[in-house]
């Protein structure tokens, strides 16, 4: 597993802080299969509007998909997600509800609080959960944790960095005052 250079300023401090916390509940270990962490201000209702914005846009009447190319900004509350595509899957027979939102390429997550990048991402708006794959980088204060697949559930404002093939790790910041994780 590799540590990525962060693409967005906001992603490096909060990864410091992050990862302090986490080697601190680890017992110095500096890794696990899975580690469960708290995000203090991704919370975000499934409900709320969502905007998105990009350089292009295509519709597919027939199946009711959108797909948004070129820097793509999705926003919900305090929430945002950048990447290269975001393809939209209504509801079936509801093209006014948005069943999943699947973002691929140089994806990043960013709250008041806390960044994450991945190469992958789906937001299943209805059960309010953001599911980030393919080397996840997130960073919270000074602390950062990596690992194949970062889970948030947006409602209670919690997620779990999981291992899966490979191996969760942590880099704290001894000192730094930074979230908790």
């Amino acid at each position: 597993m590799r540590l990525r250079p962060a693409t967005v300023p906001a992603l490096r401090p909060a990864v410091a802080g992050v990862l302090a916390l986490i080697l601190f509940a680890l017992g110095g270990t500096g890794a696990a299969q899975a580690q469960d962490v708290a995000f203090q201000s991704v919370r975000s209702s499934p409900d709320a509007p969502v905007t998105v914005t990009s350089d292009e846009l295509s519709v597919d009447q027939g199946t009711g998909i959108a797909i948004f190319t070129g820097n793509v900004i999705v926003v919900q509350e305090g929430l945002r997600l950048n990447a290269d595509k975001v393809t939209v899957d209504y509801v079936q027979g509801d093209r006014m509800q948005i069943s999943t939102m699947t973002a691929d390429g140089n994806v990043v997550m960013v709250s008041p609080t806390e960044a994450a990048q991945g190469d992958h991402a789906v937001y299943d708006v209805p059960g309010g959960t953001v599911v980030m794959t393919g080397d996840v980088l997130l960073t919270q204060g000074p602390n950062i944790m990596s690992g194949p697949k970062l889970t948030v559930d947006l409602r209670s404002g919690t997620g779990r960095m999981e291992g899966g093939g490979g191996r969760v790790r942590t880099v704290l910041q001894p000192g730094a005052q930074g979230s908790a994780p």
